[in-house]
């Protein structure tokens, strides 16, 4: 079996939070911006911004760009809010996105999650005694 070794690699760097979803295709060396595309630029309503389906139009909408300008295949990178104050989780249109960069026909590299991890730093947020609920 033959590896195909004209392939193009990007990297599709996609943040998801709760709020909103963004993917941003960059080349290999994360230098030069080949497409960006948000879940609000796909939406009407503020609520719908993170919905996985905005997720999916906003990754088929940079796909295409980036298929444009010769980018074959792309590795990801996710990036949840994180800090010492936001979740460490991805958001719902995560994983929608990935899809839809599946299948649009890009080929998928290696999947990392870039999330920043707090190493101790700023204080939390809540005072002495925490969030009281």
């Amino acid at each position: 079996m033959r590896i195909n070794e004209n392939v193009r690699w990007g990297i599709a760097h996609i943040y998801s939070s709760y709020n909103n979803t963004i993917i941003h295709i960059t080349d290999i060396t994360s230098t030069e911006t080949l497409a960006v595309s948000s879940g609000g630029q796909v939406v009407k309503s503020h609520r719908l911004e993170s919905s996985p389906t905005a997720a999916m139009m906003a990754a088929k909408r940079a796909a295409e760009i980036a298929r444009d300008k010769g980018i074959t295949g792309v590795h990801i990178k996710i990036r949840a809010p994180g800090g010492h104050n936001g979740p460490m989780t991805p958001g719902p249109g995560a994983q929608a996105a990935i899809r839809a960069l599946s299948r649009i026909g890009l080929r998928i590299g290696f999947i990392e999650d870039v999330t920043p991890i707090p190493h101790g730093g700023c204080r939390k947020k809540g005072g002495r005694r925490g969030r009281r609920v």
